[in-house]
């Protein structure tokens, strides 16, 4: 018989460790090793790993069991206990009572346990709990551009789902007929099963944790109670979305046998062709003449709106950067908008008249610059090298 691990050690905890620093730790390492969050060539392992944490959790959570354990090891916990549920008395319930974070409903536990097949805590379990469960959550990505993001939107898109059958009405069973009592679990839904020196109530392999049978099934759906469609929901987009926003839709996910899962949208923002988005700021670059920048002048600038006019200060250097209150997207949670930066480039004229010329070549000399406006770039590097 192989040696058991220090319970301790099996969760990763001081001997000193209080009861919520086990709870915080069980909880961590039950999230973690859930089957269905592994790959699957990975599930047997995580099975077993689960088994092991959760009785180590059972008697160190326990007062009593742990200081059997504390005194004696293994011996005094497997003589004690040796006929008797070690499992009983555990407060499992109370470590998965705040998963808010995890986005997951207080009974994960149960639904850990179901999806092992064992109901491992001598509480008998409800018939067919394992099979009855909500339907599968949904994902579904929806490209918006940043004009749709700044004023909200409705988009109708394309979901490929399971639904109960319209033929047997989720039953499975061929109408006219009706599922008969297992004749395995004559109707519990589990069957017992020794471990060592505990019990374990297993989901029924005939008729998985149903409790009961088809022998006629549906036609339509081949007994699965469900048949896969495709359907056109709306969903409203909020102004001030981002990339990576998440937009819950309840109740139109895949159907369950106790209940419809949620879709969730995932929103991806296109990249605009003239604006960059900073949070709630857009930023936008626009080119000013020489004179303009100059003199001061007003300049037409794009928004997402459309245009609006800002004024340009005499005097204005290449690269400067004004900012326009309130010009930018709307916050999510509806504090007040950002504002759009907008970055200024000075164009410098390439090609001068000779008027423009000789008007830039008295600002040089009224300026006190002295320029060799006549000299070529062969004279120029003639005189470097002299």
């Amino acid at each position: 018989m192989a040696t058991k691990r220090d319970y301790y050690e099996v969760l990763g905890v001081k001997k000193s460790a209080n009861l919520d620093e086990i709870k915080k730790t069980y909880r961590e390492l039950a999230l973690r090793f859930h089957p269905d969050r592994v790959p699957h060539e990975q599930k047997k392992e995580a099975e077993e790993k689960f088994k092991d944490i959760s009785e180590a959790y059972a008697v160190l959570s326990d007062a009593n069991k742990r200081a059997l354990y504390d005194q004696y090891g293994h011996a005094g916990i497997d003589q004690r206990y040796a006929q008797e549920d070690i499992f009983k008395g555990a407060d499992f319930s109370s470590v998965f009572q705040d998963l808010g974070d995890y986005g997951i409903g207080g009974g994960l536990f149960e639904e850990i346990v179901s999806d092992l097949g064992f109901d491992i805590f001598g509480s008998g379990g409800r018939k067919g709990a394992s099979a009855r469960r909500r339907g599968r959550d949904l994902q579904i990505a929806v490209d918006i551009t940043l004009e749709e993001a700044a004023t909200g939107t409705e988009k109708t898109i394309n979901v490929p789902r399971y639904e109960n059958c319209s033929t047997c009405g989720g039953s499975g069973a061929k109408p006219g007929t009706k599922k008969i009592t297992c004749s395995q679990c004559r109707g519990a839904g589990r069957t017992v099963v020794s471990n060592g020196f505990f019990q374990m109530a297993q989901t029924c392999p005939r008729c998985r944790g149903e409790g009961s049978v088809i022998q006629s099934p549906c036609p339509d759906c081949r007994g699965e109670g469900r048949t896969k469609v495709s359907r056109k929901i709306k969903v409203k987009v909020p102004p001030g979305v981002d990339t990576g926003s998440n937009l819950r839709v309840r109740g139109e996910g895949e159907a369950g046998s106790a209940g419809k899962g949620d879709l969730y949208v995932i929103i991806e923002v296109i990249p605009h062709r003239v604006f960059q988005r900073h949070g709630n700021d857009i930023a936008v670059e626009v080119d000013i003449s020489l004179s303009k920048a100059i003199l001061g002048s007003e300049v037409d600038v794009p928004t997402l709106g459309g245009h609006a006019k800002m004024r340009i200060p005499a005097g204005t250097q290449s690269g400067r950067v004004f900012r326009m209150k309130d010009m930018g997207l709307p916050d999510l949670h509806g504090s007040r908008n950002g504002d759009e930066l907008v970055r200024v480039n000075v164009k410098i004229p390439e090609n001068l008249s000779s008027q423009q010329r000789k008007i830039i070549e008295e600002f040089a000399r009224l300026s006190g610059e002295e320029l060799s406006v006549n000299s070529s770039f062969t004279d120029k590097i003639k005189k470097a090298f002299k």
